[in-house]
């Protein structure tokens, strides 16, 4: 029987929604911290893989695994490197990172490069169909070339008999046959250029951002049924505690950043415009910072397009009254020893306000979210560090952080002060479910 489109759109209906499990992006609902691969006394030596890589090949493959940010889903900060584990939770239950070491029960040593590519070009491994979890809606233009690379290289790292989770998913989403449906309707083999290019290094970083960096994943709006939304390529996404920004062309001009405020971003951690934080810590400590001069280029220029809209200027607002002198008092009291009186920052301390994406951005949720939670330090290596930022759940109520976050936009984020009551009292039940 040949099932058509629409066929197909009937049966995926028909399973009540089993193929929602696509709804899971791999690095947007909430992640357990990553750690970067290390030794580990539990790992054992790795058989020897089908076919002889070449030391080049290998190298070459360990480069491409950090670029993809293989590490963040399967290696846990105090676990053996790729043995799996980590916790990805989303709306509909959680995920864990799987073993992708050469172990041969429980990891990737069975498996050929033939097995691994399908597995990154088609979400399909020798036993089972995987859920979107795995970005391979976004790997499945990899290079075979590529492909054998990074398989040549995680069957040289250390085979760890860790045995993997399974997933801990509400019914109907665990019925895993409903992916095969949702791959007959969403699964696409490109995805839409987000900016506008043809050089060389455009196209590289096209493969680099759309591909390898899987970034629409977590940065592109979903459908009811988990799929991208394709006509809002890198346009933001908020499913996990900490959104993801707009970082199409037009989103980075509207909150000021230039291409080297994203290469300083990408390979540091932190910019003119703030430093990385959730989610996006992750990624620059895991990949983006090993990013070669050439190819943080690409990325860059792919982002911005051949031609980058300019930068635009933080809009002045004048705000004024009893929330906005409450705001103010509130900040002087709690924030300016930190982000200083004038919302300047103090270098490897705290970031600057002034400008800052997450002040500037029309969309407040991040703001109020970080102010209720605060942020973890942030050491990125020997670049950059930025000390931990406290959270106020428990110190201010939802009015002074409503007062609080409306000073900010309006004073140093060309934003009107909107932000409700409501907003945060929202935001902190949601926090409440997170801890």
């Amino acid at each position: 029987m040949k099932i058509t489109r629409s066929r197909a759109l009937m049966l995926a209906a028909t399973l009540a929604t089993a193929a929602i499990a696509g709804l899971s992006l791999s690095g947007c609902f909430e992640q357990a911290t990553a750690a970067a691969p290390s030794a580990s006394a539990t790992a054992v030596p790795a058989a020897a893989p089908g076919a002889k890589a070449n030391n080049e090949q290998v190298k070459r493959g360990r480069y491409l695994a950090q670029a993809a940010d293989c590490a963040a889903c399967h290696t846990t900060a105090t676990g053996a490197p790729f043995a799996g584990g980590v916790e990805l939770k989303s709306p509909f239950g959680t995920f864990y990172g799987t073993n992708i070491t050469p172990d041969k029960e429980h990891g990737i040593g069975k498996w050929s490069a033939d097995d691994f590519y399908t597995a990154l070009h088609d979400g399909v491994t020798p036993d089972k169909h995987l859920y979107p979890a795995m970005p391979y809606t976004s790997y499945r233009t990899m290079s075979r070339a590529d492909s054998d690379a990074i398989f040549a290289y995680l069957m040289q790292t250390r085979a760890v008999a860790t045995p993997n989770k399974d997933a801990d998913l509400k019914f109907p989403y665990n019925m895993r046959f409903g992916v095969r449906f949702w791959n007959m309707l969403f699964l696409e083999d490109k995805l839409p250029d987000a900016s506008v290019g043809n050089s060389a290094t455009w196209q590289r970083g096209r493969y680099l951002v759309n591909n390898l960096g899987h970034c629409a994943e977590c940065h592109t709006p979903r459908g009811m049924l988990g799929q991208l939304d394709l006509k809002r390529t890198l346009n933001g996404n908020v499913l996990a505690r900490i959104g993801a920004p707009d970082i199409s062309p037009a989103g980075l001009s509207a909150a000021g950043w230039t291409a080297p405020d994203l290469a300083s971003f990408l390979g540091t951690g932190v910019a003119p415009q703030g430093s990385a934080y959730g989610e996006m810590f992750a990624v620059v400590h895991l990949s983006t910072q090993y990013l070669v001069p050439d190819d943080m280029n690409a990325v860059t220029t792919y982002l911005l397009g051949d031609k980058p809209l300019a930068p635009q200027p933080l809009k002045p607002v004048t705000a004024s009254g009893p929330e906005f002198d409450a705001g103010k008092r509130t900040y002087i009291a709690v924030c300016a020893g930190c982000h200083g009186v004038d919302g300047g920052g103090k270098p490897h301390v705290a970031v600057a306000m002034k400008a800052n994406t997450t002040v500037r951005s029309a969309d407040p949720h991040n703001l109020i979210a970080v102010t209720l939670d605060g942020i973890e330090a942030q050491h990125f290596g020997a670049k950059e560090n930025m000390q931990e930022m406290p959270g106020f759940a428990k110190t201010l109520n939802d009015k002074e952080i409503a007062d609080l976050s409306n000073f900010l936009r309006s004073q140093w984020g060309g934003q009107a002060g909107k932000v409700s009551e409501s907003q945060v009292k929202d935001l902190r039940a949601q926090g409440a479910s997170h801890h």
